[in-house]
């Protein structure tokens, strides 16, 4: 079974591939879209959960999502025909650093997939380049909320604290206008979700030869959480707009 395989059942769940609950997305999406006609691009959107309930909330925005994930999109898209907002919702299979339209948008969106970029400061250069004067970023990044042990700087990669990471975005052109950092409850809600829906995958399904593999794989990550990261990492989503210009 592929990790993109993995990923879907992880997460059939909690949607939403990020450590925040509906509250916390709904309030995101409100500073977000302030006036409800947005043009919305989500780069990395995978299943478009975000642009879903965005469009679901808001009967005249329009939006577009980027990813690389066929599956994905067709769960997207099968989503959208089902909740009839399909025809307010254009997705693209592509590299989402690679995207270009014609038209900028009002809110850029980039939750948990700075990696498609190579890091929080590409992705803000990658997003700037789709704003609409006066748009709206929303990105979702990891910050280490304590020292790290160097097995979770082998496991995330070389993240700052808060206070460093809220720093260089602003030296970086752009002004924090909300901001909500993910609290204990929705960072464990997150991990028990993915990694017991895989674990009952596995468990409802003793005959499938994928099913060792699938609960190895959950015990694996819940064993990492638990060790290396559940008490240093965090994460912390911005609605950003430029500076200037």
């Amino acid at each position: 079974m592929n990790r993109e395989h993995i990923s879907g059942i992880a997460h059939a769940d909690h949607p939403i591939k990020s450590p925040l609950d509906d509250d916390s997305v709904r309030r995101l999406l409100e500073r977000g879209l302030p006036r409800g006609d947005e043009r919305v691009l989500d780069l990395g959107c995978g299943t478009a959960e975000w642009l879903l309930r965005a469009l679901t909330v808001h009967p005249e925005l329009h939006a577009e999502g980027v990813d690389v994930s066929e599956d994905a999109l067709a769960q997207a898209h099968e989503t959208a025909v089902r909740l009839g907002v399909r025809d307010r919702l254009v997705l693209h299979r592509q590299e989402a650093a690679d995207f270009a339209s014609a038209q900028p948008f009002d809110l850029v969106l980039s939750v948990g997939s700075t990696h498609a970029f190579g890091g929080l400061l590409p992705t803000l250069a990658g997003a700037a380049k789709h704003l609409a004067p006066g748009g709206r970023v929303l990105i979702g990044e990891g910050f280490w909320d304590r020292s790290p042990s160097p097995e979770a700087v082998e496991l995330f990669g070389e993240q700052a604290d808060l206070a460093t990471t809220v720093e260089q975005v602003v030296a970086d052109g752009w002004t924090p206008v909300h901001g909500h950092v993910s609290t204990r409850r929705e960072l464990d809600d997150y991990e028990w979700a993915c990694w017991g829906s895989l674990a009952s995958w596995a468990l409802d399904r003793p005959a499938d030869p994928d099913g060792a593999h699938v609960l190895a794989t959950a015990t694996a990550r819940r064993t990492e959480w638990l060790r290396t990261y559940r008490d240093t990492w965090g994460f912390v989503s911005l609605v950003l707009r430029r500076t200037s210009g």
